[in-house]
């Protein structure tokens, strides 16, 4: 029995050291397992006290419930064998039994008469025990609480607060918000508030926390006016919160949050995110109640902005008709509202039954007391998006122009559902035309059988508007004329091309226009520009402005093939001068055009061209491609450095992907970079948070995973989440290395030792950029990684009077030189300056300081220069030389002109510093302008 045994131990180790989560409850329940295999009860007790912890932390009830009696029980037997704290780091049995009132109390399965015997067992247990009464007061606290019975659970909060804590009492975080909360729920907002913060400023933390009292802050920060803080809250505690489904009450807060300013597309969102925790957990009734209300505020809200008909994906779900009833089809906005509030009533009904209270009638008249509130907080990661427009057509003749119009673009999939209404026309011409589009469209779909069964029909309608010539073109072609590339079709259109004289003007030019696309789908532009020319002219004879221009925008894509940007940009804005266009042809020449401008570096131009498709495409109702278009629009601000435009459409861009179906992780990740641009970091760390999980999931590549999780990490430095940005940027540094990306590693291990270095942590500092050194040193070609790495590790050594410091930058400066980097060359050479002064080289230091300045501002950085010069003057002042340190300071002074937080502290400064020479007058002088 050694080798189980030692398995056994093996698993024990493994789930104290892995984070709460499914992993480590597989861990747990195969320890469990084991030990009921082996039959050794002592075993299985360590294994069962950890499933208790396990399953509490997981939303596990049941679980939970069943583990703690049957741990009880051996304990209460035996507690020399089986005692009651296994000393192992985690909840010790007399802990765990506060969970256990907390979870009878969630479920009105559950009598006051069982609640009350499981309080009155655990006073009994922690008096026998010799234990202090704060945990057992806490318990009770809770149930008064949780049971509505408000007065009770005021008295018991003030004797818990009179009472000594000792070591069962709630940790400082969980005090704290649970009496947060309960202050925000009997009108006590500021001291809610208060408590909170008090949290935060001391930086407490536990498994839920603070992630649950900022989310008990929220309406409190509102009431208060303190919307800044509320929208901070509400972005750090949801992403905290968001992936443990045993957080639905923590979700269902900032559900309401979201809902009451203003934000109702992200409450939505919010709620088809996290509404299949419902089912998570069957005996945390309590939270679905919560949940449910949370549910009927938000969906009420979508429904007073005129969404109610949105489909609320994923309330369909089998899991779910317990709480929403039998229902026919997707449930949409305002329907779910009705039934998640009748729920939510009818599970408030079963606990103030049990109770005895009105407790949660209460609540929920607090729920719809909320109905007329609002606050204007935007936050802009989600929007509602109309899938159809206001001009929808009303007869078979609109559906034909909305159809061509589709095609003419080259919006295949939205042509084929507008196809239906518009072949309904009556005039044959139409129709044919109609035909010949989705047989095109079919075969572009490689669906080449179902195109070939409608070429009948569409020979017939050709025959019916009086085109027998080209009716039997095809007749003899079969779908070559239609987009079927085979070398047999190939040959067959050269051939009727060489008898085509004969032929009408029309049917020459379709028979141009199919090869010249067959050329171009080969790459061969010269040849594809000769047929697009002979279409050219046959349309025009049979004066066809539309296939004219279809012709047109192909010969553009040959010059374009060709690599003839500038022909192709002449050509492009000539054709978009003409006024016979439609608004096909428009919105496609319009993003040919944006493309172009983009990669001449008219970022703004292109914007301009993708905003006026996108406009075009709305009209047509063009639902794909307008996600598209709107992705290049969003990319085209982008990179023309306006983050604010970017954010408006990458933000359509993720609402239609999540509605049409496509790439929402590629759509989030632009639309979380463009805000971190723009500011809003805290919007952003969230985006980048459910981006990376969507990765996670769908097991996509390390390095792109590792690009996300390097992102992330930088969203949460600007969000002032230092801890969590080191734990980011180290994961990322893992999944770098595992993608095989040295330098991209080693980058974010030094933006990792940088927040090291902040918080005074230099050892970890200086070991992580020395790795990041022996890591980039792995890629000779990642010079710019390679030049970063060096540097910054040179600078810590330099901080440290570490001689190492000066070899490696003596190498910065080398590749500076060998790659005429100007701007590196004077900063390395400022980072010298430094160095030295920290060895006490006070003459060598400010010689340095005072070359980089000179190089700095050789290269037009007036900004840099005068940092230099400030530091040098510094040194002089300070060692003595203050005569020497006073022309540095104006020279200083004149370089920080248009930097006025440098200018100020230099001149007063140097006021000082003339001041102590007894030159009074100057230091008026010089101090003047500040006073100004």
């Amino acid at each position: 029995m050694a080798r189980p045994k030692k398995r056994f131990a093996q698993l024990i180790e493994e789930i104290d050291r892995t984070p709460w989560g499914p992993a480590e409850q597989a861990l747990v329940a195969d320890a469990v397992a084991l030990a009921v295999e082996l039959g050794d009860e002592r075993l299985e007790y360590e294994a069962r006290m950890r499933q208790t912890a396990s399953a509490n932390m997981n939303g596990a009830t049941d679980v939970m419930l069943n583990s703690f009696a049957w741990c009880l029980a051996r304990h209460d037997a035996d507690p020399q064998r089986f005692p009651a704290d296994l000393e192992y780091g985690g909840a010790d049995l007399m802990w765990q039994f506060k969970w256990m009132a907390s979870a009878l109390r969630s479920s009105p399965a559950f009598s006051v008469e069982q609640i009350a015997a499981v309080l009155d067992d655990m006073e009994s247990h922690y008096r026998a025990a010799g234990l202090g009464q704060s945990g057992v007061l806490t318990a009770r606290f809770e149930d008064a609480w949780d049971a509505g019975r408000l007065d009770d659970a005021e008295a018991l909060r003030v004797q818990l607060e009179a009472t000594p804590r000792d070591e069962h009492s709630h940790c400082d975080a969980c005090g704290r918000s649970q009496f947060a909360g309960f202050f925000a729920e009997t009108d006590r907002d500021a001291d809610a508030i208060r408590l909170v913060e008090e949290m935060l400023e001391g930086g407490f933390s536990c498994g839920e926390e603070p992630e649950h009292a900022l989310s008990r802050a929220l309406l409190p920060y509102l009431r208060a006016g303190r919307l800044d803080e509320a929208k901070s809250a509400h972005l750090r505690s949801y992403r905290l919160a968001k992936d443990n489904a045993d957080n639905l009450r923590i979700v269902a807060n900032n559900i309401v949050f979201a809902a009451v300013t203003g934000n109702e597309a992200r409450a939505l969102a919010m709620v088809e995110r996290h509404i299949a925790w419902l089912a998570h957990d069957g005996l945390n009734v309590d939270a679905h109640f919560a949940a449910l209300g949370a549910i009927a505020v938000a969906l009420d809200r979508v429904t007073a902005v005129g969404h109610g008909e949105t489909p609320v994906r994923g309330a369909d779900a089998p899991a779910l008709a317990a709480f929403f009833g039998a229902h026919e089809g997707v449930w949409d906005a305002a329907s779910l509202a009705a039934a998640a509030w009748a729920a939510a009533e009818r599970i408030g009904a079963e606990f103030d039954r049990r109770d005895g209270t009105d407790g949660h009638a209460r609540s929920l008249a607090r729920l719809r007391a909320l109905e007329d509130t609002s606050y204007d907080v935007p936050i802009r990661s989600d929007a509602f998006v109309a899938t159809t427009d206001a001009t929808t057509p009303t007869d078979a003749d609109g559906w034909f122009e909305r159809a061509m119009n589709l095609a003419q673009f080259g919006a295949e999939h939205e042509t084929l559902e507008a196809l239906p209404k518009a072949l309904e026309v009556e005039d044959p011409a139409k129709l044919s035309q109609l035909l010949s589009m989705r047989i095109g469209i079919l075969i572009a779909l490689d669906r080449a059988d179902e195109a070939r069964e409608i070429l009948p029909a569409r020979i017939e309608a050709l025959r019916a508007a009086g085109k027998p010539e080209q009716a039997d073109l095809e007749q003899r072609l079969g779908l070559a004329t239609f987009g079927l590339r085979t070398p047999e079709t190939a040959a067959a259109l050269e051939d009727e091309l060489a008898a085509a004289a004969s032929l009408p003007a029309w049917s020459r030019g379709d028979l141009a226009i199919s090869r010249a696309s067959m050329h171009m789908h080969a790459e061969e532009p010269d040849a594809a520009l000769d047929m697009a020319e002979i279409a050219a002219r046959a349309f025009a004879e049979a004066e066809d402005a539309r296939l004219s221009n279809t012709t047109t925008l192909i010969a553009i894509t040959a010059v374009l093939q060709k690599g003839d940007i500038e022909a192709a940009s002449a050509l492009l804005d000539r054709f978009l001068s003409q006024d016979d266009l439609s608004e096909g042809h428009r919105a496609q020449a319009l993003q040919t055009r944006a493309r172009v401008r983009g990669g001449r570096d008219d970022f703004a131009g292109g914007a301009t061209d993708a905003d006026e498709a996108c406009r075009l495409l709305a009209g047509l109702g063009a639902t794909t491609a307008l996600g598209a278009a709107h992705l290049l629009a969003g990319a085209l601000w982008e990179d023309a450095g306006d983050a604010e435009k970017a954010v408006s459409r990458y933000r359509v861009t993720a609402r239609f992907v999540a509605q049409e179906g496509g790439d929402r992780a590629g759509a989030d990740f632009r639309l979380a970079r463009a805000m971190l641009a723009q500011g809003d970091a805290e919007e952003a760390a969230e985006l980048f948070g459910t981006v990376l999980q969507r990765e996670e999931e769908d097991e996509v590549p390390a390095a792109s995973r590792a690009m996300t999780a390097s992102m992330l990490a930088r969203a949460l430095a600007a969000s002032g989440e230092f801890g969590q940005a080191v734990g980011a940027f180290g994961y990322a540094a893992e999944l770098f290395g595992e993608g095989g990306e040295p330098a991209d590693q080693a980058v974010v291990l030094t933006e990792r030792a940088k927040i090291l270095a902040r918080f005074e942590e230099h050892d970890e500092a200086i070991a992580t950029l020395e790795a990041a050194s022996e890591i980039v040193r792995t890629a000779p070609d990642a010079v710019g990684a390679r030049a970063d790495v060096l540097h910054n590790l040179a600078q810590a050594y330099g901080a440290r009077q570490d001689e190492r410091a000066f070899a490696l930058l003596d190498e910065v400066a080398q590749l500076a030189q060998e790659h005429e980097a100007g701007w590196l060359a004077a900063d390395v050479q400022d980072s010298r300056g430094r160095a030295l002064a920290s060895f006490g080289r006070i003459d060598e230091a400010v010689a340095a300081a005072l070359t980089a300045a000179d190089a700095f501002a050789g290269i037009g950085d007036a900004d840099s220069a005068g940092g230099s010069e400030l530091f040098a003057a510094r040194l002089l002042a300070a060692n003595e030389r203050p005569s020497d340190a006073v022309p540095v300071y104006r020279s200083a002074i004149e370089h920080a002109a248009e930097h006025p937080p440098l200018r100020q502290v230099a001149a007063l400064e140097l006021g000082d510093v003339l001041e102590a020479l007894g030159r009074h007058g100057d230091a008026a002088e010089v101090r003047a302008p500040l006073d100004s």
